[in-house]
């Protein structure tokens, strides 16, 4: 879904030549001077000793141990689980410098797209919100599944109105057919419009940006299907993005493992208990798109699934998939 313009290289070389290595990695690793370089504990493997190093002068990190290494674009990759073209965004931001891009074909008007639809998924958010302090029936279901309202803020969680057309109290069009685009409505037989999430619990899901890209839903009471997704949008694919993984980025980097489970509600009563460096997929089996964006994070990726024969079935989908993208020194563990 995501066609992005291509980045010069000059531009590239030029930003790592205006960026000190140092300046970036000390800003998130703490770094110890020895000699001409810098030093620290590898943020990518679990060691004692110091064997992480960085060198000014030749702008690039090594690590002795596992053998990471690279410059400052591929740090950000490696830590932050940033892409290529936000590694080389937040670099150019911090030189005040704004990244050219050699449009494709389309392009400028697909980006408008996606910043218009996370605009109107943003709203819908805040909408959703606002609605749970409304519901004193969705409130006491997060209550009952044992859920602080501090939880519930931090994960953005929100309340969809039995209603047919709730949102149109959060938008001014409720007509406007970007909301379908956004997958908030559904135009059904006859033009009639509708919202998509009625009666749900509501999870917001967001992108490693932490912008809205789309929503799981949970029914209150018994009803089907128990969770429904957003569908396939510009913005987002159920097999590129993880539940949580927004909000779990720095308890990931601090534990050095991440724990993916299998639903929205199991990560947030995790992170309830403090166990805070777990993610969810949404509704699918584990991607290798997904598996490499959590190996970018860290080493050790432990699946958590139910022992019960759906759980092996899932637990097996996520080794098959997660095979093809493991190297050296990377972790796959079942945990059941």
């Amino acid at each position: 879904t995501r066609h992005m313009a291509r980045i010069p290289d000059a531009f590239i070389d030029d930003l790592l030549a205006r960026t000190d290595l140092v300046e970036v990695v000390q800003a998130r690793v703490p770094l110890k001077r020895q000699g001409k370089e810098y030093a620290s504990r590898c943020p990518f493997h679990d060691e004692r000793s110091a064997s992480f190093t960085v060198s000014p002068t030749k702008q690039f990190y090594h690590c002795f141990g596992c053998g990471a290494h690279g410059t400052a674009i591929s740090f950000l990759m490696e830590y932050g689980g940033q892409t290529f073209p936000d590694a080389v965004e937040t670099l150019a931001r911090d030189a005040g410098l704004a990244v050219p891009r050699v449009e494709r074909e389309g392009e400028r008007e697909r980006r408008e797209e996606a910043t218009d639809l996370t605009a109107l998924l943003l709203t819908a958010a805040k909408f959703y919100r606002a609605e749970l302090r409304d519901s004193p029936r969705a409130i006491d279901y997060l209550k009952a599944r044992g859920l602080t309202g501090a939880i519930a803020a931090r994960y953005g969680i929100g309340y969809a109105p039995d209603g047919w057309q709730s949102l149109e109290r959060a938008f001014a069009n409720y007509a406007e057919p970007a909301l379908e685009a956004a997958g908030l409505v559904i135009n059904g037989d006859g033009g009639k419009r509708y919202d998509r999430f009625r009666d749900r619990v509501m999870f917001p899901i967001h992108d490693v940006r932490g912008h809205v890209v789309g929503f799981g839903g949970r029914v209150l009471d018994k009803g089907e299907p128990k969770y429904l997704n957003s569908p396939e949008t510009p913005v987002f694919s159920k097999g590129r993005e993880l539940y949580g993984l927004f909000q779990a980025r720095g308890a990931v980097r601090d534990a050095g493992k991440v724990v993916v489970v299998e639903g929205y509600m199991d990560v947030v009563a995790l992170a309830q208990h403090g166990i805070e460096y777990a993610v969810a997929t949404l509704g699918t089996a584990t991607t290798p798109v997904q598996a490499q964006k959590l190996f970018r994070l860290t080493d050790t990726v432990v699946f958590c699934f139910d022992g019960d024969a759906a759980g092996r079935k899932a637990a097996w989908r996520a080794l098959e998939n997660t095979l093809p993208v493991i190297a050296d020194g990377k972790d796959a563990r079942f945990l059941f």
